[in-house]
């Protein structure tokens, strides 16, 4: 491994852990060479989009996750985290078909329960 290679493999382990402890502007500190130098990753962007999401950046995580779907739109947890985020900002809708499709390719209990949460509501504002 390159001198770069462990630096941006350690950058981002520490970025790992400062997630872990719910640190995310620390962790986005720590993970932005990473996010430089290794922009076509979308391990980088979903740490550094779970990192905007706890860090309640809704704009940046939705674009974090966006761009990891395009890298990898068979990552379920993408799908999901971007709905969370969808859901979040109030655009039900559209957090709707991305839950949607997280349950459709992985039907994980949380999948599951953010879809039932988000299509309650979407139920309720419809019968207003």
């Amino acid at each position: 491994m390159t001198p770069d290679a462990q630096g941006n493999f350690e950058a981002f382990r520490r970025a790992e852990s400062l997630v872990a402890q719910r640190r995310p502007l620390d962790a986005l500190a720590a993970l932005a060479p990473v996010l430089d130098a290794e922009p076509d990753k979308s391990s980088v962007h979903l740490l550094a989009g779970r990192a905007y999401l706890i860090s309640a950046q809704l704009r940046r995580a939705e674009q974090a996750f966006r761009r990891v779907i395009e890298l990898d739109p068979t990552d379920h947890y993408a799908l999901f985290a971007l709905g969370k985020t969808l859901q979040r900002m109030s655009r039900l809708a559209e957090a709707q078909t991305q839950l949607r499709l997280a349950v459709a390719m992985h039907p994980d209990p949380a999948y599951q329960e953010a879809l039932g949460e988000v299509s309650a509501r979407l139920s309720v504002e419809r019968d207003r």
